[in-house]
């Protein structure tokens, strides 16, 4: 189930696109288009993002912070900041990413985001916003605010070292070299892509019989397997199991299209919910449900952690 552009912003079945990407290469590659540069030509870490090429570059999120600079020709206040932000951008050696949206030919993202003034910057990682600012900030402002941003993400986006490594090992102005391709991951990215969940959870499975401590593969399998179901989902499921709170299959369906469409909260608490009405075998499957949800989430996700103590409240 594709990520939405209506309402919030949805990893959906990105993470496992994103994390068998993150196997295939040490630092974000370059962009496949050209990127504006106002100082020495594009950058591979500057991006001109449209409403066809968002949902990419919110995958890469997953490997590095993406700083979305949604702006507009017709704003004087924008046209201060985005040279501040690309010179930034530029001198972060590819430890974050600076991709710039024109709201005037991408309004959707806008709406996406809540914008309520130009320039708007949002930085987003693991998928997620996690921090934002409307206005022009200095130079100096700028570098404080990703500074912090960096050394909070940094033990928790591989990209972030890997790009500073890279940096200070290469002579000044070489780009990042990009690391062989996995081909099975290729292979499973491919099929999963495509629509064949089985042949992408089969590859999958393939490397995790040989690599059983694969964290990727064994996180891109969850995403393979929920999205897979999550498809299947009627588009009223969750009217269907607000009707009949008794009917467990149909309580299953609802968290899975609720998760699926970023109303992520609200599937823990239809489960949790579920899992304080029923006993037995019932109350076993909706649990085994919810924790694969769970491990869908980064460990360290308020939700999910929110989420894990109310479930053990509604067990014992």
């Amino acid at each position: 189930m594709s990520a939405a552009l209506s309402g919030a912003v949805d990893l959906g079945a990105l993470k496992a696109r994103a994390d068998a990407a993150r196997q295939r290469a040490t630092a974000p590659p370059p962009p496949p288009g050209g990127a504006g540069g106002s100082d020495a030509g594009p950058s591979p870490w500057v991006l001109d993002v449209t409403e066809a090429t968002f949902q990419s570059v919110v995958e890469r999120s997953l490997d590095v912070p993406v700083v979305v600079e949604l702006t507009a020709t017709w704003s004087p206040e924008a046209g201060q900041l985005s040279p501040v932000l690309e010179r930034a951008a530029k001198a972060g050696g590819g430890t974050w990413l600076l991709a710039r949206v024109d709201l005037d030919a991408n309004p959707r993202i806008g709406q996406a985001f809540g914008v309520q003034s130009v320039p708007t910057v949002v930085a987003i990682a693991g998928g997620q916003p996690i921090d934002a600012f409307a206005g022009p900030l200095s130079e100096a402002e700028f570098g404080q605010w990703i500074d912090r941003l960096l050394d909070a993400l940094r033990d928790r986006l591989p990209g972030i070292k890997a790009a500073e490594a890279n940096r200070t090992a290469s002579p000044a102005g070489d780009e990042p070299v990009a690391e062989p391709e996995d081909s099975r991951f290729t292979a499973a990215e491919e099929a999963f892509e495509q629509g064949d969940f089985a042949a992408a959870e089969a590859a999958y499975e393939a490397i995790l019989a040989a690599e059983p401590a694969n964290v990727e593969a064994k996180a891109a399998l969850a995403q393979v397997r929920f999205t897979a179901r999550a498809e299947a989902v009627p588009s009223d499921a969750i009217a269907k199991a607000d009707g009949n709170p008794d009917d467990l299959d149909a309580q299953l369906a609802a968290a899975d299209l609720e998760l699926a469409t970023n109303d992520v909260e609200k599937a823990f608490k239809r489960l949790i919910d579920t899992v304080r009405r029923v006993y037995g075998d019932d109350r076993d499957r909706v649990r085994e449900h919810l924790v694969n949800l769970f491990e869908l989430f980064p460990p360290d996700d308020e939700r999910v952690a929110k989420a894990r103590r109310n479930l053990a409240s509604a067990l014992y």
